[in-house]
């Protein structure tokens, strides 16, 4: 058992831990959460216009895919991001033909050290034709 003036004297390291520790514990329960779970999931076809490797400490590669329903008509954009050096490697393999992106919609990701958009993309391939 510990003596009574024990915490008296250690309340400033207490409260400090406490107080970095309960938003540590958050941020890194509720990244799990987001993660883990995907709001929705589907395809977007269309032309990888640009991919790049982003970001101050956090590097993810951020792309965008332009998709148009017909010629002449004005494209759509989609902006998507990576998580996967080889799957951002197949992506530039492919760009400038049309693809088909699979992808995984995360919402409240709490950082953008996991991607800048919600979109993640899992999976790509070329579109014969």
């Amino acid at each position: 058992m510990k003596p009574a003036g024990f915490y008296r004297r250690h309340w400033l390291g207490t409260t400090v831990a406490v107080l970095i520790g309960v938003p540590v514990l958050a941020f890194t329960f509720w990244s799990g959460v987001t993660l883990s779970y995907s709001y929705s999931e589907g395809t977007r076809t269309g032309f990888v216009q640009k991919l790049s490797k982003k970001g101050w400490i956090c590097k993810t590669w951020e792309g965008e895919m332009a998709m148009t329903t017909q010629p002449g008509v004005a494209p759509v954009i989609f902006a998507f991001s990576v998580r996967s050096d080889s799957i951002a490697a197949e992506v530039t393999r492919l760009e400038g033909t049309q693809v088909t992106l699979w992808y995984e919609e995360h919402r409240g990701v709490p950082s953008s050290c996991f991607g800048e958009t919600g979109h993640f993309v899992d999976r790509v391939a070329s579109v014969k034709r």
